[in-house]
């Protein structure tokens, strides 16, 4: 059965898509726990992270990098954090979340942005990634 995510990935279901390629996709978390709160996703629907293939890990990690590396351009932070839990979607995914303190990244604490927020941020990042590309 697919995933919230496969569905994003076949444009079922609409995203705030910040980078793509043939592999992975980057959009931003409708319920963030800060502004700029993203995931990347392989497009090959797996569960867990280590079921991955080595080499799609590996490409995985790097695209998240990118990613990073473009928020950070974007959005006021410390650092960007990464983390990998996987519980809520069967589908794996890396969080990268905007940190300033502790608690940003902990889930607890979610931030309220409006359509035109998420759209105009998405462009910003989308915007660094491409010229990092």
């Amino acid at each position: 059965m697919p995933t919230l995510f496969s569905k994003i990935i076949s444009g079922e279901l609409p995203a705030y898509i910040i980078a793509e390629d043939a592999q992975f996709m980057a959009f931003l978390d409708i319920n963030p726990n800060a502004k700029g709160h993203t995931l990347c996703i392989p497009k090959v629907e797996t569960d867990k992270l280590f079921d991955l293939d080595e080499p799609t890990y590996l490409a995985l990690m790097a695209f998240s990098r990118k990613v990073a590396i473009a928020l950070e351009q974007v959005v006021s932070c410390k650092r960007v954090g990464m983390t990998v839990i996987g519980l809520e979607v069967p589908h794996v995914h890396v969080h990268l979340i905007p940190l300033n303190a502790m608690e940003d990244a902990q889930f607890t604490k979610k931030v309220k942005l409006e359509p035109k927020e998420f759209t105009q941020l998405a462009q910003s990042i989308k915007e660094q990634f491409n010229k990092r590309a």
